[in-house]
């Protein structure tokens, strides 16, 4: 399907009062519909239960109605940052990965460089950007049940945290996007968008209020629930099986190369090509859309994060499964998805930004 092509305009960081150049009336109305969707903030008593209208208006990247100003408190530089909401399992485990891939240089083998570049792919780019982002987060497309416990168990190997996490602090940010309550703007700082916003809580101390608020949806699902527990163990069994391999093959000094490439490197290289999402494509980079936010098309993020880079085409239509908007913006995962859509493991694939250009 054709899209029409959206304009650009000069890269550089911009504030939330600057004005973009005049674009046709049309396209205008359409960016201003987007934005509607996109950024109503949300009011009303936390007491009140979630509803299927509020997973909706998640998807496409809003606030549930019971999501008030006290949850808005719980995230952002100026609301985290204390010193008695440091997540501290949360730091050692990025620090214990960080400090494995210091080992690198005395560790290569390309055996264990070639494992790097596959599961980064698989990790990062199924496990991460099409299972974590596409499917869970904004419900892209539909696939079956067992596909998407499959993709979310992936996700999982690549040391971000359980989908429910992952997925509620997304949510988050969308609906503040570099606003206050944005769990990682540059706003903040480029390194506190980048990583250091992961070292505190978010959302408050209790986990089970926060995610009924922003993955209610995944929150009724015991299989998702189950994934909290579950992440470090697959982890853990991972870095066995890949070093057991790796000691029958070529012995103890090659079960060392792989376990510090294919699980300290390779972490490493995911976590920091996707905080790159965060940060970068929150700095660097042309729009095509007017929004709210400071979000750019960054093409050298999307190269490493399979089409993640496409950040403002995102952020102004988040259900949108497909991210390149432009025939030169490829999107990787996008590709997969189509090709799942053509094995039957896909359907409904948002691929359209307005009911109008669907019914086109």
């Amino acid at each position: 399907m054709q899209l029409d092509q959206p304009r650009v305009v000069k890269a550089g960081r911009i504030g939330q009062n600057t004005l973009l150049r005049k674009e046709p009336m049309k396209n205008k109305k359409k960016n201003q519909r987007s934005m509607s969707r996109h950024y109503r903030q949300a009011a009303g008593p936390v007491v009140q239960p979630t509803t299927e209208k509020d997973v909706a208006e998640l998807l496409s990247g809003g606030a549930p109605s019971e999501a008030s100003k006290e949850l808005r408190w719980n995230a952002g530089k100026a609301n985290v940052a204390h010193s008695n909401n440091i997540n501290w399992i949360a730091a050692a485990w990025l620090l214990m990965i960080h400090v494995g891939a210091i080992a690198a240089p005395w560790t290569f083998t390309w055996s264990a460089l070639a494992l790097v570049v596959v599961l980064h792919w698989l990790c990062g780019g199924i496990g991460i950007c099409l299972g974590y982002h596409r499917l869970l987060t904004h419900g892209g497309f539909g696939c079956p049940r067992w596909v998407r416990q499959g993709i979310s168990m992936i996700g999982c190997l690549a040391g971000e945290g359980p989908p429910l996490l992952w997925v509620a602090n997304h949510r988050l940010h969308h609906a503040r996007s570099d606003q206050d309550g944005d769990p990682h703007s540059p706003r903040d700082g480029a390194w506190w968008s980048h990583a250091f916003w992961l070292a505190y809580r978010v959302g408050g101390r209790n986990p089970t209020e926060y995610y009924k608020k922003w993955a209610p949806d995944l929150q009724r699902d015991r299989f998702m629930r189950s994934l909290e527990y579950a992440f470090l163990p697959l982890n853990v069994a991972l870095s066995a099986v890949i070093m057991g391999a790796g000691y029958l093959i070529g012995g103890s000094s090659l079960a060392i190369s792989w376990l510090v490439w294919a699980v300290c490197v390779r972490m490493v290289f995911v976590l920091h090509s996707t905080w790159l999402v965060n940060s970068a494509s929150h700095i660097w980079g042309y729009r095509n859309y007017e929004t709210r936010d400071d979000s750019r098309n960054n093409w050298w993020v999307a190269l490493v994060t399979y089409g993640e880079g496409w950040h403002n085409n995102h952020h102004a239509h988040p259900r949108m499964a497909k991210h390149g908007h432009k025939w030169w913006e490829f999107d990787l995962t996008y590709q997969t998805i189509r090709l799942m859509r053509a094995l039957g493991m896909a359907w409904d694939v948002v691929d359209y930004r307005s009911r109008s250009e669907k019914a086109a």
